[in-house]
Formats: structure tokens, C-alpha cells, sequence
């Protein structure tokens, strides 16, 4: 089912002009949004789940990917489904920009591409949910039902399109050839984290493997 996150990111990208919900000839995909010459597909969930869709438009057409990264989510707990509202409480966690590479993982082999432009607007969200086992059942973590999201504020916007949009997110003074362990202590992360981001960047083509230093492979920049 349609999230209120969804319709309100589709109303925000698709404005007064677009056609929403159309189907391309010659496809069974129905589209979000249609602004001019470009499609406009948006995706709150993994980003594998549109990767062989989005490399078939992309054949024809100008597609705009738009993957929001949550940076602030506010818990609504409610009594019931559609009940009252209980609690309301900041989630401990948070995202990042660099949270793109989590998705990027699974899109390697369509970005970057001429047609495609990927843009992650950074966004705080309500999350409404209720008890998932009635309500004599004490609250217990993942013990809830999601009813709802909803568009809270969009912060900030980043856009993707070619190898030089990745590197902005790596550190400029980043020294090269490095490893991942360097990687990793340059952004303040833990080095799985930097591993996914190297990979990232090999997959798509923005850095090719210079070397080894002792069992850790050695990256730089692409050409």
C-alpha cells in the first residue's frame, strides 16, 4: 500500500505539470511521474527492487531516480490501528549521505549512465505504528505494525550522475593509492562501511584497484 511518503514525495517532484501514474509505451511498468521528456520513478525501499526496470527505460529514456535518505524519523506509537496517538519519541538512529552506497551495492551495473540521474533528498519523517499483538500485549522491540509515513521536512538534496559526484563524498586530503582502513578512518566510519563505499566506487567505475598493501587492495581514482 501507498505511503502518505510516497504521494507527498510524488506531488513534490511531479508539481502542477507532470502526468503521475502513466504507463510507457511499449512497457508494463506504470511510471510515478511524467515531467516533459524525463520519467520520474521514486523509491523509498531498496533500490534492487527497480534496478532491471530503470535499465530497460533507460534504453529509450531520461529517468530521474529519486531515493530518499531518512535522517530524523519521529515514533509515533498509537493505541490501535487508527487509534490515538500515545508516545512520541526521536528514533536513535539516523542517516546519512553516505547511505547512498548502501543502495548503490545493488545498482551498480545501471549507474552511472548518460539517461540516469539519481537524487537522494535527505528528509525527517513521522512514523506512525501500532501493537503488532493486540493491545494486552506489552510493547517489545519490532513488536509493531507500520501504519503510516509521513513527510516531516526535506533538509537537503544531493544529486548523482557521473563518477566525480560519488568523490565528493570521500574526503579531498584522502591520500591515493589507500585501503579501506584509511578510508574508513578518513570519514569517521567503520571499515565494513568503507569497504562497501570502495566497492561502490570499483563496481561503478569511479576507482580502479592500484595495488596491494600487505592483504589490504589499494584504490584511486578511475583514469
Amino acid at each position: 500500500m501507498e505511503t502518505t511518503l510516497h504521494r507527498q514525495l510524488k506531488a513534490l517532484y511531479a508539481g502542477s505539470d507532470a502526468r503521475v501514474e502513466q504507463r510507457v509505451a511499449g512497457f508494463r511498468y506504470r511510471i510515478d511521474a511524467v515531467r516533459g521528456e524525463e520519467l520520474v520513478e521514486i523509491q523509498h525501499g531498496s533500490l534492487a527492487a527497480i534496478r532491471d526496470k530503470i535499465a530497460k527505460l533507460l534504453a529509450n529514456h531520461r529517468v530521474l531516480v529519486v531515493k530518499p535518505i531518512v535522517v530524523r524519523k519521529m515514533l509515533v506509537s498509537l493505541s490501535r490501528k487508527g487509534g490515538r496517538e500515545l508516545v512520541r519519541k526521536a528514533s536513535p538512529k539516523r542517516g546519512t549521505l553516505l547511505d547512498v552506497f548502501d543502495e548503490l551495492v545493488y545498482f551498480t551495473r545501471v549507474f552511472p549512465h548518460p539517461n540516469l540521474t539519481l537524487e537522494t533528498p535527505l528528509v525527517e519523517i513521522e512514523e506512525r505504528r501500532y501493537p503488532g499483538h493486540g493491545k494486552r500485549r506489552r510493547w517489545r522491540r519490532k513488536d509493531f505494525v507500520v501504519e503510516d509515513q509521513r513527510l516531516a521536512a526535506v533538509i537537503g538534496v544531493e544529486r548523482f550522475r557521473a563518477h566525480a559526484d560519488l568523490w565528493r563524498l570521500v574526503p579531498a586530503g584522502l591520500a591515493e593509492p589507500f585501503h579501506t582502513g584509511e578510508l574508513a578512518e578518513s570519514l569517521g566510519v567503520r571499515r565494513w562501511i568503507a569497504q562497501r563505499i570502495a566497492y561502490c566506487l570499483r563496481k561503478t567505475g569511479a576507482a580502479d584497484i592500484a595495488g596491494k598493501k600487505g592483504n589490504a587492495w589499494l584504490y584511486r581514482r578511475a583514469g
